[in-house]
């Protein structure tokens, strides 16, 4: 296992993080999970309140007992609904409960901390934050990181504050969005972790075109995304989702490799997704300036779908979350069927995409 240095902490974590999101939701299997992850050098375990229907910390818990000095621990404050500090302290006193510990290592403050919602609330006399330096004062916590699903901008911005040591955000081959927010966070001495390294899963779907860049050394789609982002300088360590022993023995091995992609490699596998991406804009940007359709119809994500399937070859994933989609889908998003062509959405794109017949050709290939 490679190990690099969670920020300035002196902490050395390896470059595969356990996941606890997908585990089993029998324990005694998690746990053997677990544990199995810790014997091969796994040394950061990554859980958070509500994973596993709120029994992810227990499982983490369990496992790591007897076993506490050998590993760091993360979890995330679930602020959602209150962001004073009472509440925000019970529910990290009870994480501490779950987990069966007298300290969490590397605790994100909010569970997707945005710009917002920080200046907003957050950081407001009698906020959270307030109360995350006393925990920290007391050693409930060694240090504070952040979750975030926010723009780049605005984890720039988070970043900026001073406080954090870390972060965990979005970043794979099919998203590279967050590069700028990865490379201030590693200039400013921030640890940076990694969530969705395969994509949530998207890049285990099989595809002809991953499949080209997947050449030796590379042994497979997964290996050739967990490498690219280990790849990336600015990265510390990526956090993978593993509920069975083969994908724990695979991405151990991955991430133990000593020898990176070489530079050539690299640079091919850039190209490969600057290319698909240009190809991805012509179909759509998703700046969602055609929204909201009278109709519901999910425009920009059913354009998402039709890249996955178009671009990158991932025919099957864009047919099951095609699927999701019609009267029984719980956020109202609509499929291409449901347009009545009115045009509307023509009227408001900047791109002066065809969308009426691009959804017509969605619908035909997705359907």
């Amino acid at each position: 296992m490679q190990y690099r240095p969670f920020g300035k902490t002196g902490k050395m974590v390896s470059t595969l993080c356990f996941g606890a999101m997908r585990l089993p939701k029998d324990h005694d299997e998690s746990v053997e999970l677990l544990r199995h992850a810790m014997d091969l050098g796994v040394n950061y375990l990554d859980t958070a309140m509500g994973y596993v229907d709120g029994e992810s910390e227990v499982m983490v818990g369990k496992a790591v007992k007897g076993r506490r000095d050998q590993v760091y621990l993360s979890t995330k404050n679930p602020c959602w609904k209150d962001w004073s500090s009472g509440p925000w302290r019970e529910r990290l006193e009870t994480q501490l409960t779950k987990l069966d510990t007298d300290y969490i290592d590397f605790y994100a403050v909010v569970h997707d901390l945005r710009w917002k919602d920080y200046t907003e609330h957050f950081n407001q006399p009698g906020g959270g934050l307030e109360e995350a330096f006393k925990a920290k004062e007391e050693g409930l916590i060694h240090h504070l990181i952040m979750s975030s699903h926010d723009t780049p901008e605005n984890m720039i911005k988070l970043i900026d504050e001073g406080f954090l040591e870390g972060m965990i955000v979005q970043y794979n081959l099919l998203d590279r969005v967050n590069e700028p927010a990865l490379q201030h966070a590693h200039e400013q001495g921030l640890a940076v972790c990694i969530m969705g390294p395969v994509g949530g899963g998207r890049l285990a779907h099989p595809s002809e075109r991953l499949a080209e860049m997947a050449s030796a050394p590379v042994t497979s789609i997964p290996d050739l995304a967990l490498r690219f982002v280990l790849a990336n300088p600015h990265v510390t360590t990526a956090l993978s989702g593993m509920n069975t022993m083969q994908q724990i023995d695979e991405n151990v091995a991955t991430c133990s490799r000593e020898e990176p992609l070489s530079a050539e490699e690299l640079q091919a596998i850039r190209n490969a997704t600057e290319q698909s991406k240009a190809l991805a804009d012509l179909y759509c940007t998703d700046c969602r300036y055609c929204l909201p359709c009278p109709q519901g119809v999910a425009i920009p994500e059913i354009f998402s779908m039709m890249n996955y399937h178009r671009v990158w070859g991932l025919t099957d994933l864009a047919r099951e979350q095609y699927a999701g989609l019609g009267p029984k889908n719980k956020e109202g998003q609509m499929n291409a069927e449901a347009c009545v062509e009115c045009g509307e959405c023509e009227e408001k794109c900047p791109q002066n995409i065809p969308i009426r017949e691009q959804l017509k050709e969605s619908h035909a290939a997705l359907s």
